[in-house]
């Protein structure tokens, strides 16, 4: 029987942002966010400012969760942290606060996977968002990884394609980077794409066999087709902008879907969910919206708040190992890198 009282506090730090939510079962009760903006001014994540950040930023931001969620720490049932995969520095400095909170409480402490986090968030109890049934495929999608995996219960998952170079979300961002565009650079391109037309430039899409994704060449290609034009025209990105913008996430976007379609003609699971912070694109939402028409798919969407790094997703997979009793010691490690 089902525990009617369940308060996991989770704790994510990752990356560059410090997150600290509270879980009442699977309902999110709070989700904090503490972001790094540091990191703007060096086009990119400086990974020894990120951990100093998050030592700054760990207490007030699970304060700040504990107090929204009107939950006292003496009612915390456990704790989960990010064990990895993420930036070592970062990563030590939830685990270690994490640990010893569990410690002093005395209550269990629970390890999590951040990319099995993106693909549990969907069963996060939230209003108006229907919860996958198993089995699914889940497209994850970030600046670290571009993954699709076969999800056959809460913690068996299997890697059937990903990412042979670069992930989705570096192709974003590097090709902002190009257009002279600041860091974080994909939302922009999300941005100005809406006003352009998609089919204005072509880019030729890389042919990697099976269910695997590279996203080198395309970049490369942006780059030479960025080069070439100005070269004609100095002023051809400000003058087309809109049109390269959304010529890029349209070849981005038909190289995802391209492989989604071949995982499910592959497997025969037509359930898709998304996740990771690309996910938050407004032209891959809309996509996969349309195929779920057009093919005969159930598609998840997360919502907003879910997609991007944040302790509410690690906190339903804490939620699902504290029902399961998997707990962790305090000798358990943190990993930069960590397989399902």
């Amino acid at each position: 029987m089902q525990n009617p009282e369940v308060f996991i506090l989770a704790i994510e730090s990752s990356c560059d942002d410090t997150a600290a939510a509270v879980l009442k079962n699977d309902k999110v009760l709070s989700n904090v966010v503490a972001n790094q903006l540091i990191h703007n001014q060096y086009g990119g994540v400086v990974p020894e400012l990120a951990s100093r950040a998050h030592q700054q930023n760990i207490v007030p931001v699970v304060d700040a969760a504990l107090k929204k969620a009107n939950i006292q720490k003496e009612q915390l049932s456990a704790i989960a942290f990010t064990q990895g995969p993420g930036l070592m520095g970062s990563l030590l400095v939830g685990s270690s606060f994490a640990k010893s909170l569990a410690l002093a409480l005395n209550i269990p402490l629970l390890a999590i996977n951040h990319m099995q986090a993106h693909v549990l968030a969907h069963f996060i109890d939230e209003e108006g968002f229907e919860k996958p049934s198993f089995p699914f495929l889940a497209l994850t999608i970030s600046g670290g990884h571009t993954q699709i995996i076969k999800v056959e219960d809460y913690f068996t998952m299997t890697i059937i394609g990903e990412t042979t170079d670069d992930a989705v979300g570096e192709a974003f961002d590097k090709s902002a980077k190009i257009l002279g565009l600041p860091y974080p650079g994909g939302p922009l391109i999300d941005k100005y794409a809406q006003l352009g037309n998609p089919k204005a430039f072509p880019f030729t899409k890389p042919k990697v066999a099976g269910l695997d994704f590279s996203f080198s060449g395309l970049k490369t290609a942006i780059l030479y087709f960025i080069q070439k034009k100005t070269s004609e025209n100095p002023n051809f990105v400000t003058e087309n902008l809109n049109d390269i913008c959304a010529s890029i996430q349209h070849t981005i976007i038909e190289i995802l879907m391209n492989k989604i379609k071949l995982s499910v003609k592959e497997t025969g699971i037509k359930q898709i969910a998304i996740g990771g912070g690309v996910s938050a694109n407004s032209g891959i939402r809309t996509t996969l919206k349309e195929t779920e028409k057009k093919y005969g798919w159930k598609t998840y969407i997360p919502k907003f708040e879910y997609t991007t790094d944040n302790a509410a997703m690690i906190g339903i997979v804490g939620y699902q190992k504290y029902l399961s009793q998997t707990f962790e010691n305090s000798n358990v490690v943190s990993k930069a890198r960590i397989q399902f």
